[in-house]
This record gives C-alpha cells, structure tokens and sequence, in this order.
C-alpha cells in the first residue's frame, strides 16, 4: 500500500518498507536551448547544469521536457505565445548529462511545423534518445514509451492540451492532447507489461502558484486510476506537491534549462524531481531545488532551500483542503479581475490590427484551450453572480507575489 506524506523539512516523501530501491529516477521541466542560454549550449554543453551535473548523472534514467524543436528546417507558425526554435546542434546539451528520454507533449514543439518536428524526432533517434508524447498521428503520438532500468520496466506516458491546435489527429502529426480518458485507457493497457507508470502532464495557467481545479481534477483522476506518479510542468513556476490516494503529484516543477529575461522570482526557481523505484512500485521521492541564473543553474542550499521548501508547503496545504483549490483558483480570478481582462483582450486587438495572423491565433487559442477557456468563462461567471471579489485573502497575497516579487527581494521567511 502507497502511504506517507511530504516530508517538507527535506522535500521527501517516503513509502514504509524494506525493499531498497533498485533505480533511481531523475524528472527535470522544461528545457529549450533559447534567448541567453543558446550560446553556452552550443559551446559548453556541460557547464548550463552548474552543481546539477552531478545530481543529474548519479541516477540510473533522466527525463526532460524538450519545449522546441532543434532543427534547421521549417517555417514558424502563426501562435498564440511565443515561438521558439533550437539549433541541431544544441542537442548536446541533452547527450553531455545524458537525458535518455524527452517528452515532447507540449506547446512549442510544433512551433517551426511538421518538419522541423521530424527533424528532430530524427536528430533524437540518432543520439540514441528515446521520445514520447508527440508523432505522425494520434496513434502515436498518445503511444506510451515502455523501459528497463536495472530490470524495472517504467511506462511513460506524455499528454498536454494541445494549444493552438496542435493536437494529433487519425492522419495529423501532432501532440497527446487534453484527453483524459485515453490516457487513463493507455495506463490500463500496460498496466500488466510494466512495475511503474509515470504519466507526465503539460498544461495549467503560467504563473500562477496553484494548479486551476480543472488540470488538479484530471491529475487526481490520473492518480486513481493506476499511475504511481504524476508530474506536471508549463506553467514556468514552481508549484505545490500533492499525495493523492496514495500516489505523489508534483502539479509543476518550474522552468528548467529555460531562460526568461524576467526578474520575478519564482520564474528563476525550479525542482528536480528524483524517484527510487523498484519491482512494487514507487519508493520514495525527493526534490532536489535550484536556481536560474545568467549563466545556469545551482542547486537551492542552506536558507535559500528551507525557504523555497516552506514556500512549497504552504502552496501544498490547500491541495488537500476541502475546497482550497477552488479558493486559490479564485484568488487568481480576482487578482487577475476586469483590468486583466481589459488588457488581454487590447492586446488581442491591437495585435489584430498590426498582425492579423499573430492576433487572430492568440483569439482562437482563447477559444479552444481549457486553460483560457475555464479562465476567462469562470471569471465571467463571478463577475455576472457579483461573486468576484470574494476570494479569501491569503490566496489573492500568493498570486500577488507570485507576479510581483524580485530576484533581488530572496524568498520571503
């Protein structure tokens, strides 16, 4: 039976037993060789991970989320967010740790077409990294990626919620997209084949500190039905852990090697997560925190460490609360309030005018992913009922300094 809680004076979480672990398990966010970071990679693959290195090549399997293409073919698409593309030769930085697997379920992927995605997969297969989440149809793309570390068979599955259309279709290359049940109709098809499974999510709100109850019902679901951890990222913030039934949820782990060229605080905070495991399952859990700098990353220590784990265990106690998601999820609608809806939508506009493409893409990515849709529809819906302000404090104070803190303020006592 899987019980325990997060340990936060260490960032652990421990299953009671006698059976050492007989891998362990490294799961890193979001990693896209962009903007500062492009450079470094290219000529010192190495040196981006800082103290990380270490950490990262004392486990037996590294996962990463790969959040771009690396290729040289293709053309940029008309999106709603940002547009990212890596160099073929940035993949170094994936084989100098080495991260044999990627997932590829997210929104930028896709962001130079089909065939930088191709290029890539190739460029992928060649250095002997293994992929899931993302294919020439939905078949698979959705197709879980089965392997063995130290005789452990692990199943992974990678989804997201397909922004801006790019989710596979019967004939379309693509991503997994946002459909639950498939997930959970895969995990039940290698359940039997396999001693864990590891289901990776990308989706939620960016930076905002709490999962919106749509993304923490679907990954609760996840958890009841046969996963024996689940992992989020996108968002680009660190956010609270979960034990649901049992069973860890790290709802985002927060940018990786991903640079932003931002000040705030918890954009330039991330966790590793490290995960022993063996033939019964899931053993323990431990996250390992750092911090984005100009010229990589470095481990979290001492107070700066006891601080982001405080952070992480106030963000996690509404998680299991009755009701305390929907109060974070309503802290950030009030927050975010009719100014922000004014704004987005000049924006929009003002895009339409000067770059039909780009504005009309940002317009139907508002239209058809859940994390705008429940955003902008629950928060219409609180100003009609005149319910909108009535948000409890402490969760409107930790969105504030989520969008408000500075690298230079150190993380709160």
């Amino acid at each position: 039976m899987k019980t325990g809680q997060i340990q936060w004076e260490s960032g652990t979480w421990e299953r009671p037993g006698d059976i050492s672990p007989a891998a362990g398990i490294i799961i890193a966010g979001d990693w896209a060789p962009i903007r500062a970071f492009s450079d470094q990679i290219l000529n010192a693959p190495e040196s981006i991970y800082g103290d990380l290195l270490a950490v990262l090549r004392e486990s037996d399997l590294r996962i990463v989320n790969l959040e771009c293409p690396l290729a040289a073919d293709g053309r940029p698409v008309h999106k709603s967010g940002a547009v990212l593309r890596g160099d073929p030769g940035h993949v170094h930085g994936l084989t100098s740790v080495p991260f044999e697997i990627v997932t590829l379920a997210n929104n930028h992927v896709f962001d130079y077409g089909p065939e930088a995605f191709f290029e890539t997969r190739d460029l992928l297969d060649q250095n002997d990294i293994k992929s899931t989440g993302a294919g020439s149809c939905l078949a698979e793309a959705e197709k879980p990626l089965i392997v063995t570390v130290n005789g452990i068979r692990i199943g992974i599955i990678s989804f997201s919620e397909g922004e801006d259309l790019t989710a596979a279709g019967p004939d379309r290359p693509g991503v997994s997209g946002w459909e639950v049940e498939r997930v959970i109709a895969r995990m039940a098809e290698i359940r039997s084949a396999v001693h864990l499974i590891i289901v990776i999510c990308h989706g939620g709100v960016e930076y905002i500190p709490f999962p919106p109850p749509y993304l923490a019902d679907a990954l609760q679901r996840i958890a009841e039905s046969g996963a024996d951890l689940v992992i989020g990222h996108h968002p680009h913030v660190p956010q609270g852990v979960q034990v649901h039934h049992g069973v860890p949820i790290c709802y985002s782990l927060g940018n990786f090697v991903f640079y932003q060229p931002t000040d705030l605080l918890y954009r330039k905070i991330g966790y590793l997560v490290k995960v022993g495991v063996a033939t019964d399952g899931l053993h323990s859990l431990r996250m390992i925190p750092y911090e984005i700098g100009p010229a990589g990353l470095s481990q979290l220590k001492g107070e700066k460490r006891r601080r982001l784990f405080k952070k992480l265990a106030a963000l996690s106690g509404p998680l299991v609360e009755d009701g305390g998601i929907t109060d974070a999820w309503h802290g950030f609608l009030k927050y975010y309030g009719i100014k922000g809806v004014k704004n987005e939508l000049a924006t929009i506009l003002g895009r339409l005018s000067t770059e039909p493409p780009k504005g009309a893409a940002m317009f139907r990515n508002r239209l058809t992913t859940l994390q705008h849709y429940h955003h902008l529809t629950d928060l219409m819906t609180r100003i009609i009922d005149g319910t909108l302000g009535g948000a409890p404090d402490w969760a409107v104070g930790l969105v504030d300094e989520y969008f408000t803190r500075r690298v230079g303020e150190g993380l709160p006592e």
